[in-house]
């Protein structure tokens, strides 16, 4: 085998069809498009989910599901990380610095899961009742 053998696999490499070029080429006159019809025009063709008048099958299904807005700028704290926060004072801030939440968290609300021990005050979060109840159980307290 030498380079100028070299060769492209058979099939590999399609010639271009060469439309209207007289009726001897096969696609001469109408081009392989036919006669008549809406894909005979040029420019024409249906848009995206057009089903010729039918009902569309994005609108004959039904419609479920719900996407929050405010669940991206919204964070759930476990009881179990606050425990690890360096401090006693525990506040919006104080999550962000420590990493627990994202810097674009806006408001955050600490739920009842895992164990806390340590004394902590909790300001200008959301707390739920269990949580509550841990956190003043373990000696701390929640400031609204």
């Amino acid at each position: 085998m030498r380079l100028n053998e070299i060769r492209p696999g058979i099939g590999s490499k399609r010639v271009r069809k060469r439309v209207g070029r007289g009726s001897g080429s096969g696609h001469g006159k109408t081009c392989g498009r036919g006669h008549k019809g809406q894909r005979s025009r040029a420019g024409a063709g249906a848009a995206v989910g057009f089903e010729g008048g039918q009902m569309p099958l994005q609108r004959r299904l039904p419609k479920y599901g719900f996407a929050s807005r405010k669940a991206g700028w919204t964070a759930e704290v476990r009881l179990d990380a606050l425990a690890r926060i360096g401090g006693d004072v525990i506040d919006l801030g104080t999550l962000k610095n420590a990493g627990i939440v994202a810097r674009s968290v806006k408001r955050a609300k600490i739920i009842a899961s895992g164990s806390l021990d340590k004394s902590l005050v909790v300001r200008g979060l959301r707390v739920s009742k269990g949580a509550q109840s841990a956190i003043q159980a373990a000696g701390g307290s929640v400031d609204a």
